[in-house]
């Protein structure tokens, strides 16, 4: 089943290597395809670290719902409750729930090239909003990224810190925002269209936007607690199951902290609707849920994350108990992420 999903994609965008983990009933299986490294002929295996890129995100999402839990961060609270310099700014009129939603009144997808990290806070300050807050989503690492940044100063802590205790409260032993030299040598490289070899080099606010460096079990662990929540100690329960709360309807697709809710089953047109390059790149209207709760019908939760040179997805349905972890070490199309991460889906759902 993995295979006939997987293989005719690597053989038709001349991907390197992928490391694919799905689980079922609370057991995961491992898929791997291919090498880690063409120049040292490393083959790919589960325990192989990729750049995550923008599924970073719901693990960002994941600490700033465990700093909600822990009475540390409102997300009704604005920016500047926890960043004093934003009062009186355009962000400071959006919610810290806007930023971890883009839905903060137009933040861009990236930062300008000419933003670094010490002129971070003066960006915010000066950006002008185009829209009323929780108007529009427009997809936007800045939003993000600020929405870990206040997360990290109302934990008291460095981001990094806070982060690297939450990989161990949710038991995953190989993810990291800085590979540590004993784990160098599990680590892909990536690869552009002239199959030359690179690794991410990180922007403003990086980590907490797709900054995770990690393997196919330890996403395959995260998908299963996020399917089975109720496994893990206070206050990481609750710090996942709110990430699983939708507050944002756009198009076919709830926004929620990280992930983005589909009801199951899904066709694979909604499906790549919703993960489609306008969803990525144009503003498109929201419309606020008026009791934000996480769904009791069965639903699809999934996000996608790239760098220059990886290309991954990630979906898993708590009802049926399934999940999918695809990693690849190639920034290949999205549409065709999505159509191999269905079609396992479905032939997995009971």
């Amino acid at each position: 089943m993995v295979d006939q999903a997987i293989r005719p994609i690597m053989a038709e965008h001349e991907v390197p290597g992928m490391a694919v983990a799905v689980t079922v009933g609370g057991k995961a299986y491992f898929f791997n395809y291919g090498l880690a490294s063409i120049k040292d002929q490393t083959p790919v295996s589960e325990t192989t670290l990729f750049e995550l890129g923008s599924i970073s995100k719901t693990l960002t999402a994941t600490l700033a719902s465990y700093a909600q839990a822990s009475g540390k961060l409102s997300l009704d609270a604005h920016p500047s409750a926890y960043m004093a310099q934003l009062k009186g700014s355009d962000i400071d009129k959006a919610s810290v729930l806007n930023l971890g939603t883009y839905t903060a009144g137009g933040l861009p997808l990236q930062f300008p090239e000419a933003v670094k990290d010490a002129h971070m806070a003066d960006y915010f300050r000066q950006w002008q909003a185009q829209a009323a807050p929780g108007t529009q989503r427009r997809y936007s690492n800045p939003s993000l990224g600020l929405f870990g940044h206040v997360t990290a100063l109302a934990l008291g802590s460095d981001f990094d810190e806070a982060m690297n205790q939450l990989f161990a409260q949710l038991g995953l032993s190989s993810s990291y925002l800085r590979v540590p030299p004993g784990a160098v040598a599990n680590q892909a490289w990536g690869y552009d269209e002239d199959k030359q070899a690179r690794r991410m080099d990180p922007g403003v606010l990086a980590a907490p936007t797709y900054g995770v460096h990690s393997s196919s079990a330890d996403m395959i662990g995260f998908m299963q607690v996020n399917i089975a929540p109720e496994q893990l100690d206070e206050p990481a329960r609750r710090a996942v199951q709110g990430t699983h709360v939708g507050y944002f309807k756009v198009g076919a697709m709830v926004q929620g902290l990280g992930w983005e809710q589909y009801p199951w089953p899904v066709s694979l047109k909604r499906l790549q609707a919703g993960n489609s390059r306008s969803m990525i790149t144009q503003a498109n209207a929201a419309r606020r849920i008026g009791a934000p709760k996480a769904p009791s019908a069965p639903t699809l939760f999934n996000k996608t994350g790239s760098t220059g040179g990886f290309g991954n997805y990630v979906a898993f349905v708590p009802a049926k108990k399934i999940a999918v972890v695809i990693l690849a070490n190639k920034n290949y199309p999205i549409p065709d992420r999505i159509k191999a991460g269905h079609a396992i889906l479905e032939q997995l759902a009971p």
